[in-house]
């Protein structure tokens, strides 16, 4: 079969990007524009202000992805675009700009979920490699700012199938880490930050109890489906609501309040923060608490995933969105994985954040099974991968 160059759109939250991608494989260009400045003075993502940057950078962004790839509109096989979840206005840019090109070039579209994204960011970067081997059943743990789902992943000729075996049942484990973080008066996004002070704290000096999951899932349907699947298998769902309290009460409990607000008006004043000026208006009590934090947080996502692969016998790990790039997390993955003989794969820390390299890896798949988006589809904010 020839080369496909699939051009993908994505922004389905606060990054703008687009990318070129010969047949699933290779990475031929990938641009990412990023709006944390945007959206730090506020601690978060602001819906209103992500979708009026997507309209700047739409355009600049797509360009650049094709210049670097040496393409052009009309030489591109297929226009893929995320459809969900994320946030709707935010969706609704891309959608409509790749819409737009594919009209007008007369290109097939496709549409791709976020999530199945993810997983195909460690599959591209397999293949790159010369890995074209993998042992089934796949177990993906998708971490990240909105999301923390475990997927039984299967593979029936180029199409993939998922099937949830569990999710968050509130935070997810990247909005954990950011409103902590914002919490202790270290800025946004928190997950980085948190990453690299981790090491400076004794991760052994506070313990946190173990989340305690009691009440029925109200996103299942029907009695029985908050604690097991549909055949009586377990599910390992998560909370991380309770540790972000718990944060609170020991702030209140430990009367951290006015040295947080030092910091957070002394890092305001600085426009890219080092290592060096965290830990300058850090204090031993915080850095030992942002560790024992980590730990916590590291700690109950291995555990369940892990449970999880041995319930299922799975074969195989992936383990990947933004949280992936977390150094801890990685480190004690692999180091869990390996007394189970397990073999776990990570994207890169480029393609473990939102890119839309890993939108043309998924859209590859449909490309060869001609599965093409009709002009009337919408985003779908809360899209469930299948």
């Amino acid at each position: 079969m020839p080369d496909a160059y699939i051009l993908a759109i994505e922004s389905s939250c606060d990054e703008t990007a687009a990318a070129v991608v010969r047949s699933g494989e290779q990475l031929i260009s990938n641009v990412v524009a990023s709006q944390i400045a945007t959206h730090q003075p506020y601690g978060g993502v602001v819906p209103e202000l992500a979708s009026r940057e997507h309209l700047r950078a739409i355009v600049p962004v797509v360009r650049q992805a094709l210049h670097g790839a040496q393409r052009t509109y009309e030489s591109v096989d297929a226009i893929a675009v995320t459809r969900g979840p994320g946030l709707a206005g935010s969706l609704l840019v891309g959608i409509s700009y790749a819409k737009a090109l594919a009209f007008a070039l007369e290109k097939p579209l496709i549409a791709v979920n976020h999530l199945e994204g993810h997983i195909h960011a460690v599959l591209l970067e397999e293949r790159q490699k010369g890995n074209h081997v993998l042992q089934f059943p796949v177990l993906a743990l998708v971490v990240s700012g909105g999301h923390t789902h475990l997927y039984l992943a299967a593979q029936k000729k180029d199409s993939w199938t998922y099937e949830n075996i569990g999710h968050t049942r509130d935070d997810a484990a990247g909005e954990a880490f950011d409103k902590v973080a914002k919490l202790l008066g270290l800025g946004y996004p928190g997950g980085p930050v948190i990453d690299r002070l981790a090491t400076h704290g004794d991760p052994r000096a506070v313990t946190f109890p173990a989340a305690q999951i009691k009440h029925p899932d109200r996103r299942q349907r029907g009695a029985g489906r908050s604690a097991a699947l549909q055949d009586g298998r377990p599910r390992f769902d998560f909370s991380y609501s309770g540790i972000k309290t718990a944060i609170l009460r020991y702030v209140e409990a430990h009367d951290m309040r006015s040295s947080i607000e030092e910091r957070r008006v002394a890092l305001s004043k600085i426009a890219k923060p080092k290592i060096e000026d965290y830990l300058a208006h850090g204090d031993r009590r915080t850095l030992d608490l942002v560790a024992s934090f980590q730990r916590a947080m590291v700690e109950d996502l291995i555990d369940k995933t892990l449970k999880a692969a041995r319930e299922f016998e799975v074969a195989t790990l992936f383990v990947t969105g933004g949280v992936a790039a977390n150094q801890e997390l990685r480190t004690t993955f692999e180091h869990e994985s390996a007394k189970q003989g397990l073999p776990v794969f990570f994207p890169s820390r480029p393609l473990s954040t939102d890119n839309a390299a890993m939108i043309a890896a998924a859209a590859y798949p449909k490309f060869l099974a001609n599965d093409f988006a009709q002009m009337d589809f919408s985003a779908e904010a809360g899209l469930v991968l299948r």
